[in-house]
């Protein structure tokens, strides 16, 4: 298999680009509160900082750049790499990732080509990706440090990204769905064309706060699933909607 970068697809077919974290597993109950206590230190090592606001600061990036990696980057010339390295740092992630049987076989079935695409870094992918038991499914993997351009970082929701990930895999936009769980980043790969779906049924953390993601019609979202695994019992292979709202009809 495959995990560096996608090759281009067939003629034809769906490309599924898949999100990694609470998407095609439950991030949140240990691996999310622990990367961001681990950005949180890293930022308050970093900047001399105390916990509150090194938290402050880690939250003000993420909201303002998608990423708090972009705003240590840009602001302070944090190193990447060690940034990344520092905050994904889980010697226990095959005891803590669990093996879904049915996210192994709802990806078996899917038509097309698989690729994971994460803003998180390539060997903690790589890593979930193993221990999920899924790799045998998945062509590739687009991870945050292939997503750059001009030497810049530009993960989700980066239209310009999404664009050139489409021109590597040598597909029409319209051929390739975004399965996500946040809807700003299907917003913006709905902008390129993409076809797009929301999986709402995993809990998410944010500032202490437990919910669930939500997305109306006037949001650009073609299909919501409670989960990956419910995706071959709504889709008829290779028929997904083109429109916010549009149900899932056979063909």
């Amino acid at each position: 298999m495959d995990i560096a970068s996608p090759r281009p697809a067939g003629r034809s077919g769906p490309v599924w680009l898949l999100d990694l974290d609470n998407t095609l597993h439950d991030a949140s109950p240990e691996v999310f509160p622990r990367i961001h206590r681990a950005m949180v230190e890293f930022v308050a090592a970093e900047l001399s900082l105390g916990q509150a606001e090194a938290d402050a600061l880690r939250v003000a990036y993420w909201r303002r750049y998608g990423a708090t990696l972009l705003g240590m980057i840009r602001h302070h010339g944090v190193d990447a790499h060690r940034f990344l390295r520092e905050t994904h740092r889980f010697p226990d992630l095959e005891r803590i990732v669990r093996r879904d049987l049915r996210l192994v076989l709802a990806l078996r079935r899917l038509p097309g080509r698989r690729v994971v695409v994460t803003n998180a870094p390539f060997e903690y992918a790589t890593r979930v990706v193993r221990a999920l038991g899924i790799a045998p499914y998945i062509e590739s993997i687009v991870s945050i440090e292939s997503m750059r351009f001009a030497g810049r970082f530009q993960p989700k929701p980066s239209r310009a990204m999404f664009a050139r990930l489409v021109a590597r895999l040598r597909v029409p936009a319209a051929r390739c769905i975004l399965v996500e769980d946040t809807p700003a980043n299907l917003a913006a790969a709905h902008s390129i064309g993409m076809r797009t779906i929301l999986v709402n049924g995993t809990t998410r953390r944010s500032h202490h706060t437990v919910h669930r993601w939500r997305a109306g019609p006037s949001r650009r979202i073609g299909l919501q699933v409670q989960s990956v695994a419910h995706l071959p019992h709504k889709a008829a292979w290779g028929v997904v909607p083109s429109r916010p709202g549009a149900a899932l009809r056979p063909t």
